[in-house]
C-alpha cells in the first residue's frame, strides 16, 4: 500500500457518524489506542526503532488529537446524511488531520529533522516537501485524500445498505408509547 493510504482517518469519522454515545467512544479509542501499541511494540522491539520516546509519546498525543477531531467532525453529521454529504464530510476530516499531524510534525520534530525549523517556511516545508530520505510529504497528502474518500464511501455506503430505517429516519410519525395498533376486524 502506498503511505499514508488508511482506513484509519475514514473510520474515526464514521465512527463519530454512526457510533453514538460514550460506547462509541470509548470502543473505537480504546481500539485505535490496543492497534497503535501493538505496532510500536512491533516496531520498537522487531524492527529497532525508537519510538517509546518522549518525542514519540507527544507526537503520539498529536496524532490522537487529530483523531478526536475526526471523530468530534462525524459528529456534525447525521446517519441520514446523503452519501455524498458523507463522502465530502470524510476527505475534508482527512485534510484536517494532514494539517493537524504535519504541523504537530513539525512543531514537535520528535526524528530531530533539520528542515523543520521554526519558521513560517519550516512549517510550509513540513506540509509540502517534508524532509530528505522520503517522498515529499504532499504525496502522503494525496494518499490520505484518496484513501479517505475511498473508505468513507465504503463504510457510508455499507451502513447506507445495511442499516434499517426507523421511522422516525423516514419521516414518519410513530405510534405513541404504550399504544397498540388497533386490530382488524375479521370478516366471515
Amino acid at each position: 500500500m502506498p503511505p499514508n493510504f488508511s482506513a484509519a482517518y475514514a473510520l474515526m469519522f464514521c465512527a463519530g457518524v454512526y457510533l453514538r454515545g460514550r460506547i462509541g467512544t470509548g470502543v473505537t479509542f480504546g481500539i485505535l489506542f490496543a492497534t497503535d501499541m501493538a505496532l510500536n511494540a512491533y516496531y520498537q522491539f522487531g524492527k529497532g526503532y525508537e519510538v517509546f520516546t518522549a518525542g514519540g509519546w507527544l507526537y503520539l498525543a498529536g496524532q490522537y488529537a487529530a483523531y478526536a477531531i475526526l471523530f468530534a467532525m462525524g459528529r456534525r453529521f447525521r446517519p441520514s446524511s446523503r452519501w455524498i454529504t458523507l463522502v465530502g464530510g470524510g476527505i475534508l476530516a482527512a485534510l484536517v488531520f494532514y494539517v493537524v499531524t504535519n504541523t504537530a510534525a513539525w512543531w514537535i520534530n520528535p526524528f530531530r529533522n533539520p528542515e523543520y525549523i521554526k519558521t513560517l517556511q519550516g512549517w510550509l516545508t513540513a506540509l509540502t516537501k517534508g524532509t530528505g530520505g522520503y517522498p515529499e510529504t504532499w504525496t502522503f497528502f494525496r494518499n490520505t485524500l484518496l484513501s479517505s474518500g475511498l473508505f468513507t464511501a465504503l463504510f457510508a455506503a455499507s451502513c447506507k445498505l445495511t442499516a434499517s430505517e426507523s421511522p422516525a429516519d423516514k419521516g414518519e410519525e410513530q405510534a405513541p408509547a404504550g399504544s397498540e395498533p388497533e386490530a382488524e376486524e375479521a370478516t366471515a
